[in-house]
């Protein structure tokens, strides 16, 4: 498959991932985040070995596999989910925003001390294009950002431990299909998180009980379409282009998520969201190398030509 198509696919998981969060706040509003967020996960890698196993794509891990899903596990699912379900409840929305809008530049900086891939300049361009496009779009409704918290921490900890874990998912992938790793971490991620809310939020799994139609509808929607389809996706293009070409698909996160409120919460979409946007697709151009492989097409046709 062609890096083109592979960018398609991370755009359509970014959208995923967008209207996602709209159903998150309808979700987290219901009962406790870390216990919903259990069985959400849960659903999700039930949903992908479930796919996997009609393709026949399921296997069990080797010995030298099983310390990469271990640490996948706690890296990208109970830590990062964990900190993000307190910290987005502790902060303001816009502070969420800007911190989770430095991931890919963290991915960049990870990729290079741990993975020693060198990004290049345009690349570099890409990333930091995307962090101000990410900043524009998150604060074209509020005049700052508001002060640090604790709230502040927890995001930026979650996001150091989801960059991370790329680095684990990058290695892995020589050997175990992402996406077969993706169902593994997120079965035992999800154990992880529910023995945590047994802790934090006593007794809430019980809640479950009470929950009307449309709550089962979000929470099936959302563990199938965007946590098992998205990040099954997410996670095999990642294994095929690198951490930090798919981080900075990332930045498309922000946009999206601001359509998907303004549709179903009536949130308003103004001019400078719209600037933040085109500046958010040429850092993306730039970051994921598709600018440079389109001008290296037009050199090649030209020369042909000739």
């Amino acid at each position: 498959m062609s890096h083109f198509k592979l960018y398609i696919i991370l755009v359509a998981v970014m959208f995923a991932w967008g209207m996602n969060v709209p159903v998150m706040k309808y979700l987290t509003a219901q009962m406790g985040p870390v216990t919903m967020t259990s069985l959400r996960i849960f659903l999700a890698g039930v949903m992908v070995f479930a796919i996997l196993a009609v393709f026949r794509l399921v296997r069990k891990p080797t010995k030298e596999e099983w310390p990469f899903i271990a640490v996948g596990a706690l890296l990208n699912v109970v830590i990062h989910h964990y900190l993000i379900s307190i910290g987005i409840s502790l902060t303001s929305g816009t502070n969420s925003g800007l911190i989770i809008g430095s991931s890919p530049i963290m991915t960049a900086v990870l990729s290079l001390v741990l993975l020693r891939l060198t990004p290049t300049k345009w690349q570099w361009l890409g990333f930091i294009l995307g962090f101000i496009g990410v900043a524009a779009t998150v604060l074209a409704g509020n005049a700052q950002a508001s002060t640090a918290s604790a709230g502040d921490l927890y995001i930026l900890l979650a996001m150091v431990a989801q960059v991370m874990s790329f680095m684990v998912i990058s290695k892995a992938s020589k050997t175990l299909d992402p996406r077969l790793l993706t169902a593994y971490m997120f079965i035992i991620g999800s154990v992880g998180i529910f023995l945590i809310s047994l802790v934090t939020e006593p007794g809430e799994w019980r809640a479950f009980a009470d929950m009307d139609t449309t709550f089962w509808l979000m929470l099936f929607g959302s563990g199938i379409i965007a946590t098992a389809i998205g990040h099954m996706l997410y996670n095999h293009v990642l294994g095929k282009v690198g951490p930090s070409k798919a981080a900075i698909f990332i930045n498309l996160n922000t946009f999206f998520a601001l359509l998907g409120s303004a549709a179903f919460l009536g949130e308003t979409i103004t001019g400078y969201h719209l600037i933040g946007f085109v500046v958010i697709v040429f850092g993306v151009l730039l970051g994921s190398g598709a600018a440079e492989e389109l001008w290296r097409m037009k050199i090649r046709s030209s020369k042909s030509q000739h």
